[in-house]
């Protein structure tokens, strides 16, 4: 996955509390088994006014061309509720988001964000609102998040810290997922196995020629 240090960014308001995998990539929208395609599909049922002839819905945050190249969000607590379906993330990161700051996430949602190289930054609802008025006006001004220092730098100078646990953090930095991390021990692993097929025979159980 794509590492994350810092970035310097459009940030779009969106801040609407409970919303749900199903508003993030509604499900009709899931035509793909990959992680690819799917960001046509982000927020459609808030993005356009006629899903299937794709008619831009003017109000809609992400259609103001002030806000072109967003790629941090602003949105409302309890973010990525509903379902675990990962195709949500994969809409986000595909679409160019690479951080989130809410209230709060849905755990999985949460999870999916980390093994998918998009931060999730947990803030109050006080800060939120400081976050969004700044955002008003899209490209007027632009957010720096630093996840090397945890701060968030607001288009005002304003500096805003967040914590993140040491794993996740340095999972983001190294852009490594769970199963990446599990392949730079791919010595380690084929180690123990020779050792423990060499102590107990029976147990190989590897289709030989």
């Amino acid at each position: 996955m794509e590492k994350f240090t810092r970035i310097s960014a459009i940030a779009a308001p969106i801040v609407r509390e409970n919303i749900d995998t199903d508003i993030i990539i509604p499900s009709r929208e899931m035509k793909h088994v990959s992680k690819k395609g799917l960001s046509d599909g982000l927020f459609a049922g808030w993005r356009y006014s006629d899903m299937d002839a794709r008619t831009p819905e003017p109000d809609f945050v992400l259609n103001d061309p002030a806000y072109l190249g967003t790629q941090i969000l602003i949105v409302g607590e309890n973010f990525g509720c509903g379902s675990s379906r990962e195709h949500a993330v994969w809409a986000l990161a595909e679409y160019g988001i690479r951080a989130i700051a809410a209230p709060s996430f849905s755990a999985i949602f949460r999870s999916n964000c980390i093994q998918n190289g998009v931060l999730p930054i947990a803030v109050d609802k006080t800060e939120i609102g400081r976050l969004a008025e700044q955002a008003v006006g899209g490209s007027n001004g632009i957010f720096t998040v630093d996840l090397l220092e945890q701060k968030i730098l607001m288009p005002s100078g304003e500096k805003l810290t967040f914590d993140i646990s040491q794993q996740d953090r340095q999972s983001l930095i190294d852009g490594l997922d769970p199963i990446d991390r599990t392949l730079q021990l791919s010595d380690q692993i084929s180690a123990f196995e020779a050792s423990r097929i060499g102590a107990n025979p029976w147990v190989d159980l590897r289709v030989k020629p």
